[in-house]
């Protein structure tokens, strides 16, 4: 086999529709777009969610809930992810370098899901109190990061 030899699927690559480019072509005259009206015209269209004039969709339906701006949005870890860790002192830095987290958003926090075996001293912004247990009972210790 040669890299000439290469060759797409048979039907996988269909041509693109060449219209505007005269009558024996069958994509001529008007170019496909039929006889004046709205969308024979260029930029012709609606924008998305135009229902011809009636009250859009989205705006006979009712506003709910709001977005809370104070709301913390908290990297998760979990305890069992800690126990890979060479680390005796795991700090939020150590899990961004580590991969355990992409980006620091408002803090960390650590969930209870899985084991942890080892003594680690653990320093996040928040704990749940499954996972505060999981690293008491493993000998280790929690701290707070205000």
């Amino acid at each position: 086999m040669k890299l000439s030899d290469l060759a797409p699927a048979p039907g996988s690559r269909k041509n693109k529709k060449r219209v505007g480019r005269g009558c024996g072509s069958g994509h001529g005259k008007t170019s496909c777009r039929g006889h004046k009206g709205q969308k024979a015209r260029t930029g012709g269209g609606t924008k998305p969610g135009f229902e011809g004039g009636q009250m859009p969709l989205q705006r006979r339906l009712p506003k709910r809930g709001f977005t809370n701006i104070f709301q913390k949005n908290y990297s998760i870890v979990n305890v069992g992810e800690l126990e890979g860790l060479s680390e005796s002192t795991i700090t939020p830095d150590i899990l961004v370098r580590e991969g355990l987290i992409k980006n620091l958003q408002d803090g960390v926090k650590i969930l209870g899901d899985g084991n942890i075996t080892k003594a680690v001293k653990v320093q996040a912004h928040a704990f749940s109190e499954s996972a505060k247990d999981k690293i008491t009972k493993a000998q280790g210790s929690v701290e707070v990061i205000k």
